[in-house]
């Protein structure tokens, strides 16, 4: 039986994707999953992608055959940009069935694989091709990263537009309290994405983040199988 993959993506760049990703891995490690992380394309490195050996230190192991297979992260890039830029600047495309056909590998190896996403839900792959397009072509569900800083409120909801509009299923949303934010605007800003999920359809745990702890008891609702 094939495992199962969870892609993750964030309401935009720098939200705590690679965070996310690795903390949630290092969780279900230490509840004897059999898990394993994988970056769908990486932008700005060389060799083993740098989001990658991150997640491993967060996940307290070191780095893993399959990363030194490539299978892990098939698309890396050298300039820090959009993939399709970064692919187009090395005369080449971001090659989607390398991008599957490793994540399948993986299935066959690992019970669950953590597909982290690349700048937001719209980030396009290809020129043809959105990461949420992606999502649904594959029908993976998604754990969308989002934070109570300025601005957070409207990319949270269109991300959970998108994904309504697309048929992808949210099974969890990460409440990534990296900043010092007033409080009563965080808990403001949690209730507000709290309603629309449900106005939306979505009964989707919202999962607290900070200081490089994940709410266990929280992530523990996610339907992982």
């Amino acid at each position: 039986m094939s495992g199962t993959v969870l892609a993750v993506a964030g309401i935009d760049t720098g939200i705590g994707k690679t965070y996310t990703t690795g903390l949630l891995a290092k969780a279900l490690l230490q509840q004897g999953k059999k898990v394993i992380t994988q970056k769908i394309v990486q932008t700005g490195c060389e060799g083993i992608a740098e989001d990658i050996l991150e997640h491993r230190r967060l996940m307290g192991i070191g780095v893993q055959d399959a990363d030194r297979e490539g299978l892990t992260c098939p698309s890396v890039f050298c300039y820090p940009a959009s993939p399709h830029l970064s692919a187009r600047l090395e005369g080449t495309e971001v090659d989607l069935h390398r991008i599957s056909s490793s994540t399948l590998a993986l299935q066959q190896r690992y019970d669950l694989v953590l597909l982290e996403g690349v700048g937001g839900l719209l980030v396009p792959l290809t020129a043809d091709l959105l990461f949420a397009d992606y999502i649904r072509d594959a029908g993976y569900s998604l754990l969308l990263v989002t934070s109570p800083r300025l601005g957070s409120i409207n990319h949270t909801l269109l991300s959970i537009e998108a994904c309504r509009h697309r048929g992808i299923v949210i099974q969890g949303v990460i409440y990534n309290s990296f900043q010092n934010i007033d409080k009563l605007i965080a808990d403001d800003t949690r209730e507000v994405i709290r309603h629309y999920l449900e106005k939306a359809g979505y009964d989707a745990p919202i999962i607290g983040l900070r200081e490089g702890l994940l709410d266990l008891d929280a992530a523990a609702r996610l339907s992982l199988s």
